[in-house]
């Protein structure tokens, strides 16, 4: 089992280029299978995740690989499998994107319930829901999803009870090919579903409003292939920031995009950090010491994003004063707590509220990764501690961060893979 080791206490100084944005590049990959020709993905991480993704592509009959670094070369020329194997459903939980996408290729899907990082339930009742008002039958049992639209998608006009990215993301998937127009009321404003949007808007579908509450999808006849850039990882930025913050450092972020990240860059200068932002460019200082800040909730786009929710608590760990952090998105955001605490944090978690307590110091000890966004915020911690630590079960954190170690190393951080 492969494990991370830091010696903390090294200031991060340097610059870090932003990845290409994970919750971008699933479901565009899954888009694919909605094209005939060949999608090329630039800016595309090297994450486990997309290796999962292209592992289901090639499952289903298509041609998926990297054709450079971060160059991921799709092709959909045939589909020749709609049953996904209940071991490729279970790698994440991104995978039940695939279920619009196949729906909106062939008119038919059997998939098992997806897997993913355990962060409590996430029901995918509203993507069956939606996907029934768009004449696909469903019938399920013993896990088994047998889906079927006999008669073709359809448009329709559908509600959501909760603006879930998810639930958006498969709607548009199996849309854009459906006959007639579907609008999505109280949809997802993430910037990944503009992005989403974008690639199947490049490849010939008809989408206006993404970003917006309100989204327009006029199904067509047929996609074709494209060349699109994925946008920046916004959390990927924002855990970096968190470093730099935790271990009192001074870092440039290039090839972000500050502007969808408002609600964490004024945390961070509620903390005291020095922040100077460009159109893709962050300068980004440690406030010393760092401040309590007032209390986080998070909330769906532009509020508070609950994947920074770890990495942000692991910098306010060593913080002057109280901080709240209160979790509305996901019920079990707070496995990372237990392990923060064997380092020194003082931190008190019940139902969906944390209280972090600022002490002068932490210090290395040995813990355990339970999921991608909690294992960041044990790297975010261990570069500010005293002594070595040793984080194990990183293969959560491969789910999203490309190369971490080397990345972090590369701005000062004692930090290896072994």
């Amino acid at each position: 089992m492969q494990k991370f080791i830091i010696n903390g206490g090294k200031k991060l100084s340097g610059e870090i280029r932003i990845q290409g944005a994970k919750n971008s590049a699933l479901p565009i990959m899954a888009a694919s299978v909605l094209c005939g020709e060949e999608i090329t993905l630039h800016n595309c991480p090297r994450i486990s995740d997309v290796y999962a993704a292209m592992r289901i592509l090639t499952y289903l009959g298509c041609k998926a690989g990297f054709e450079d670094k971060n160059a991921a070369v799709l092709k959909a020329e045939t589909v020749s499998e709609t049953n996904i194997s209940d071991e490729l459903m279970r790698e994440m939980r991104s995978s039940v994107f695939f279920l619009g996408a196949v729906l909106g290729r062939t008119g038919k899907c059997r998939i098992t319930l997806p897997g993913g990082c355990d962060l409590g339930p996430r029901p995918i009742d509203m993507h069956l829901a939606a996907l029934r008002r768009m004449g696909v039958t469903i019938k399920e049992e013993y896990g088994v999803l047998d889906c079927t639209a006999e008669n073709g998608l359809k448009g329709a006009n559908i509600t959501l009870s909760f603006p879930s990215v998810g639930t958006t993301e498969n709607i548009m998937l199996a849309a854009v090919l459906a006959e007639g127009t579907t609008v999505i009321q109280n949809a997802a404003r993430e910037p990944e579903i503009a992005d989403l949007a974008g690639l199947l808007n490049s490849c010939g579908a008809k989408i206006s409003g993404a970003g917006c509450g309100r989204m327009v999808i006029k199904g067509v006849k047929k996609l074709h292939g494209c060349e699109y850039r994925i946008m920046p990882d916004r959390i990927v930025c924002a855990t970096y920031l968190s470093c730099a913050a935790a271990s009192g450092g001074e870092i440039v972020a290039s090839c972000c995009r500050p502007s969808d990240m408002e609600s964490v860059i004024s945390i961070f200068e509620q903390m005291g950090c020095i922040i100077h932002s460009s159109e893709d460019k962050i300068y980004f200082s440690a406030g010393y010491p760092l401040k309590a800040v007032s209390p986080i909730r998070t909330m769906v786009y532009p509020g508070f994003p609950t994947d920074a929710q770890a990495v942000v608590m692991a910098a306010l760990c060593k913080a002057r004063g109280t901080s709240v952090f209160v979790e509305n998105i996901f019920e079990n955001r707070f496995k990372h707590v237990g392990e923060l605490c064997r380092m020194g944090a003082d931190i008190l978690a019940e139902g969906k509220t944390a209280i972090v307590r600022g002490v002068d110091r932490i210090y290395g000890a040995k813990v355990c990764a339970s999921d991608l966004r909690g294992g960041a915020g044990l790297v975010t911690a261990a570069l500010s501690a005293e002594g070595t630590s040793e984080i194990s079960n990183i293969r959560y954190i491969d789910r999203g961060y490309e190369e971490m170690e080397n990345v972090l190393s590369s701005v000062g951080a004692d930090m290896i893979r072994v």
